[in-house]
């Protein structure tokens, strides 16, 4: 099932790649939509997307910043619709996440900026930079996936 908020170009390039699973496949699926995930822009020639999430009061950790899990999850929901773009099906195999900075309620939106840098056989291997509407990071990942 597709979303109908979706970019024109995500939403053509998920319609095209996912003709006989569209009943199967959900795009944005159900922990992007309870993230407030947006979709906001797909750079088809360079293999980038980057999406928008806010700082939700029940993401946050005892310490009153935004939980490192959630971070991983935003990374993941940016990696995970890229790798559906740019190639075959595929899973993550490997994430590694290094976090900088703290993510504070009032930096409101992180934004995730994720990047195919190669494909070597089988495996995906892709960066992300988690960080606000100034550019200042906050976390860096680089992932694995594993066509099927």
């Amino acid at each position: 099932m597709m979303h109908k908020d979706l970019p024109e170009n995500v939403k053509r390039i998920f319609e095209e790649k996912m003709v006989d699973m569209k009943d199967e496949v959900m795009v944005p699926p159900p922990v992007f939509k309870a993230m407030q995930g947006e979709f906001l822009h797909f750079d088809e020639k360079n293999a980038i997307l980057e999406n928008r999430f806010p700082v939700l009061e029940e993401q946050l950790n005892p310490y009153g910043t935004m939980q490192g899990g959630i971070i991983a999850a935003a990374v993941d929901n940016t990696i995970g619709p890229l790798s559906m773009l740019v190639a075959p099906p595929s899973f993550t195999r490997t994430m590694e996440l290094k976090y900088r900075r703290t993510i504070l309620p009032e930096i409101e939106f992180v934004y995730v900026l994720g990047k195919l840098v190669e494909i070597k056989g089988r495996q995906l291997f892709f960066t992300a930079s988690v960080h606000d509407n100034k550019g200042l990071e906050f976390a860096f990942a680089k992932s694995m996936h594993w066509i099927f």
